[in-house]
């Protein structure tokens, strides 16, 4: 059975609040196995034997079925997003580093668009199915927007923080918490 951390778009903006309690309902029911959500910008790590691209598409009908919206749903493996975690695009530290998952790598020509969206405050790099944004001012501060980006690219993306990746990619390889259980009494030592 394969870990996975499934990235879900624009979920909670909007005046659209899920409460992280339905969305583990909402991947429970889809036969997945230790969901836990991790924080409420729509991050859910699972257990699954199915397809990764089965997977996406059975979610997004899933979240689209119970929510009335679509949900862009972006997953990763425990391997790849530790490989994510790892990987140092930019020399520079210190700074608002994002990453933005994608469906598949770009094409040259949406490559070229992308890193094309460079300022003297933002910088892009792509790798595989991965475009890493330095932000050199508070992200919101940025010139770039992510749907003027998510424009330009010509598919969806979503953005998470380097930090939060880290702290995924931790969580994803450490072992399954069990939130449910109760928690074991301690012996006292006589």
């Amino acid at each position: 059975m394969a870990r996975y951390c499934a990235f879900l778009r624009a979920i909670n903006v909007g005046g659209r609040v899920v409460k992280m309690d339905r969305l583990r309902e909402i991947f429970e029911s889809l036969g997945l196995a230790n969901v836990e959500t991790f924080i409420a910008s729509g991050n859910v790590i699972f257990d699954s034997r199915a397809n990764p691209s089965t997977l996406e598409k059975k979610i997004e009908a899933a979240l689209k079925r119970e929510l009335s919206y679509e949900v862009d749903t972006f997953l990763r493996t425990s391997e790849e997003l530790a490989e994510i975690a790892e990987y140092t695009p930019f020399a520079e530290t210190g700074l608002a580093l994002h990453c933005g998952f994608l469906r598949a790598p770009l094409a040259k020509g949406d490559a070229e668009a992308a890193l094309a969206c460079r300022t003297p405050v933002d910088e892009f790099h792509l790798r595989g199915r991965e475009l890493y944004w330095l932000c050199r001012v508070k992200f919101n501060e940025s010139q770039v927007k992510p749907k003027s980006l998510e424009k330009a690219l010509g598919t969806p993306v979503t953005f998470r923080s380097v930090t939060t990746v880290r702290k995924l990619a931790e969580k994803l390889n450490a072992p399954p918490s069990s939130p449910r259980s109760a928690p074991q009494p301690r012996r006292s030592a006589r």
